[in-house]
């Protein structure tokens, strides 16, 4: 008996190659797609791990938990690192950035997250992509939690290694990720006698194996139903078109701020701008007893406490990919009300009026 998750024929290295074109499609760049078989964290790792050295400097930009992350890979690669660290609530700044630059002009590395779904908050990236390229660094780009859900122009903005993940605003699996890879970026790369090699974070093997070779015969077998859950996002958002998705978020985001404000929640992010659209924060006093009550009211809500120290203060609502919709936002307020003992009422009317003055998008 055959299945249609089972049975497939194999992934040819021409239809491979189209989906990375799709990729640099959704990112509007002229750079080199890299799709990686692994969740984010794989080419996150290969990125720092090919791009840092003993000796060179990385200024770490840390506001959530994965910058504490990227610090520790570039401390393990033997590089002196300059932690930028701003408290979670907030977004680090351009000029904060410029002014960490101009204090270490010996820093040749940056890395930054974009939209952080664990904390809530969001970094203006063109305007500190500015700074970094007037100082020549070579910047990385975490960009799993926005593409998709707010403008993502790696090209413009100086960004010379981007990661992305199919699993969040993309509305995908987690198994499969990408990274776009300037020629600044491979030729540091290349002058890295440390640069991972013979490895599957090795990005160099697939500049070599794949793209030099004219993208004719794949490095290996691919991971194929997680290709084809990226393809199949890919023209998702084809379809509904890349500004419909991004104003689905920010309309999500909008109706679960206003709705949880009408509920007595104040957001964990205060500023509505430094505000990611992909998951909304809120303090909220025994988080996790409140999530947990929440969820066995309303199974289908998009509901979690804050993670480690953030467990007993933070409650995030997702609002991503397919739940950046009006219902699922209802959903989820509906159950946060359950869990409060509130009457849902003044907050769903005051998500709904939110959404519509976002400009209707579909719900």
């Amino acid at each position: 008996m055959t299945h249609p998750l089972l049975d497939l024929p194999p992934l040819t290295a021409e239809r491979f190659a189209a989906i990375e074109r799709g990729v640099a499609q959704l990112l509007s760049t002229e750079q080199d797609v890299v799709i990686t078989q692994g969740e984010a964290l794989l080419p996150l790792e290969g990125c720092i791990r090919s791009g840092a050295r003993p000796g060179s400097t990385a200024l770490n930009v840390v506001t959530g938990p994965y910058g504490t992350t990227f610090g520790n890979w570039l401390r393990d690669c033997g590089a002196h690192v300059v932690d930028l660290a701003v408290p979670f609530e907030t977004a680090v700044t351009a000029e904060q950035v410029a002014e960490a630059l101009a204090a270490r002009p010996e820093i040749d590395f940056v890395s930054l997250v974009h939209a952080e779904a664990a904390t809530g908050n969001t970094n203006p990236v063109a305007a500190i992509g500015e700074a970094v390229r007037a100082h020549g660094a070579l910047f990385m780009l975490d960009a799993v939690a926005s593409v998709g859900a707010e403008p993502l122009l790696p090209d413009a903005w100086g960004v010379d290694l981007c990661v992305i993940g199919a699993q969040k605003a993309m509305g995908g699996p987690a198994g499969v990720s990408a990274v776009s890879v300037s020629q600044r970026a491979w030729e540091r790369f290349a002058a890295n006698p440390a640069a991972p090699r013979r490895s599957y974070l090795s990005l160099l093997d697939w500049k070599e194996r794949w793209i030099d070779t004219g993208r004719a015969v794949l490095p290996h077998a691919p991971a194929q139903l997680e290709m084809l859950g990226l393809e199949a996002c890919l023209d998702r958002i084809a379809a509904e078109g890349l500004a419909a998705v991004q104003a689905r978020h920010a309309a999500a985001a909008a109706a679960t701020r206003a709705g949880a404000a009408a509920l007595g929640l104040a957001p964990y992010v205060p500023v509505a701008a430094e505000a990611a659209p992909v998951a909304t924060t809120l303090r909220v006093a025994d988080a996790s007893a409140v999530a947990a009550k929440a969820v066995a009211a309303e199974p289908d809500a998009p509901l979690a406490a804050g993670g480690g120290a953030l467990a007993g203060s933070m409650l995030r609502v997702n609002h991503y990919g397919p739940a950046a919709a009006l219902p699922v936002v209802r959903t989820a307020l509906t159950a946060l009300a359950t869990a409060l003992s509130a009457d849902p009422g003044p907050a769903l009317a005051a998500a709904t009026e939110a959404w519509d003055a976002q400009g209707s998008p579909a719900a």
